[in-house]
């Protein structure tokens, strides 16, 4: 439920933040340690764009799913997508791409379109593997109950396994189905590294994303179609942002949840249906519609006019388990992150956005110890301590 274009760039931030030696230098007698850190906090997520819980705030208010996706993102008009999507398949971690036997399953080159329909080529086979033969052509193996890979056929260029249905990829962590094509794709020109990307319809993909984002048994049909809308947007912006040659968006919480087939769920099948093919554009182009779990009561301004910071009435409603929370952080936690600081004494927040409880979102921290003191983003602090948001303060 955490979506922004900065997750990269946080781990990099992050690990200047820690690596940086401190900045300031406290005063020993003037300090005393710790032995933890309570907070308080607002939100999950980063705010930008629409609140899951807040939607379902507001569809519990009467709001149509057109209401909401107009109140979180304002300034876009409707528009229409279709056509499909490539997402990284982040648990498969070998360069092998392995499925399981099916009735149906067609090996294709992406060099020259040719296909070998694998089930009739070899009924008996339990498992079917591509890999690089070289960094420009892929080799089809299989295998029966017993024995080792015994080689099909040799095809041009990268290829991928398709069917009617979905199909069984075989992960280290065991298997996940998929509908579409699984493609052994090469992540780097004129080498033999390969990535498995999920290739398919972008409202087939929307199946094994919307489940995961929202509680599908039990949440509003306008929330859920709120929710359609805003991930069908979301992977249309990123096909036209792609995040390499090879694919265009992941399956992680970077981008946006994708379980593919297990997850998949008749309420928000019927939220995918009913707003089929809609999306929200800027300038005739998708908007970035990011949207995190909860925004605390305030959306965070985000990178484009139609992210913008404003109160939000529905995120507080009652069933929102994290509109506001509670942490505790033990001193022996913080000292290990910055050593030099030697006994925890404490923490001042420098500054805020200005939205909101105690003046808003945290933008600059400083942690205070016996020896020393240094300064940090909110966002990394929350980051490297699992904060649910950089919205907090220290409890009184």
């Amino acid at each position: 439920m955490r979506r922004t274009v900065l997750t990269a760039l946080l781990s990099g931030v992050l690990g200047l933040a820690l690596a940086t030696a401190p900045t300031s230098y406290a005063d020993p007698a003037a300090a005393r340690a710790q032995d933890r850190l309570v907070l308080q906090g607002h939100g999950y997520g980063h705010g930008h764009g629409m609140s899951q819980w807040g939607a379902e705030g507001a569809a519990r208010e009467g709001r149509s799913y057109r209401q909401i996706l107009r109140f979180y993102y304002p300034g876009t008009r409707w528009g229409r997508a279709q056509g499909a999507v490539k997402v990284l398949i982040s648990g498969d971690t070998t360069d092998d791409l392995k499925v399981r036997h099916r009735s149906g399953l067609v090996a294709k080159s992406l060099g020259n379109g040719r296909k070998v329909r694998l089930d009739r080529a070899r009924p008996q086979a339990r498992t079917w593997r591509i890999t690089a033969a070289s960094p420009t052509r892929s080799k089809v193996s299989w295998r029966g109950g017993s024995g080792g890979w015994r080689t099909l056929t040799v095809l041009r260029g990268d290829a991928q396994l398709q069917a009617r249905g979905p199909i069984r990829l075989v992960t280290p962590t065991g298997t996940v189905a998929y509908r579409g094509a699984l493609r052994s794709a090469s992540a780097t020109p004129g080498r033999t590294t390969r990535d498995t990307v999920n290739v398919l319809p972008l409202d087939q993909y929307l199946r094994g994303v919307v489940p995961s984002e929202v509680i599908a048994s039990s949440w509003h049909p306008q929330t859920l179609r709120a929710q359609a809308v805003a991930a069908r947007t979301y992977a249309a912006y990123e096909r036209g942002e792609p995040l390499a040659r090879h694919y265009q968006i992941c399956d992680t919480a970077q981008c946006q949840v994708y379980t593919g087939a297990a997850q998949e769920y008749p309420t928000t099948d019927e939220a995918i249906r009913a707003t089929r093919g809609e999306v929200l554009e800027k300038g005739g182009k998708p908007a970035f519609t990011q949207f995190s779990a909860s925004n605390g009561g305030w959306t965070a301004a985000g990178s484009f006019g139609y992210l913008p910071a404003k109160q939000d009435p529905y995120d507080g409603w009652a069933g929102n388990p994290y509109h506001s929370w509670t942490t505790t952080l033990d001193a022996a936690t913080i000292e290990a992150a910055w050593p030099a600081i030697g006994d925890f004494t404490g923490i001042e927040v420098l500054e805020r956005d200005g939205n909101g409880d105690w003046g808003g979102r945290v933008d600059r921290v400083r942690v205070s110890g016996t020896d020393a003191s240094t300064t940090v983003s909110g966002d990394t602090f929350r980051s490297y301590f699992g904060l649910r948001s950089d919205w907090f303060r220290e409890r009184p």
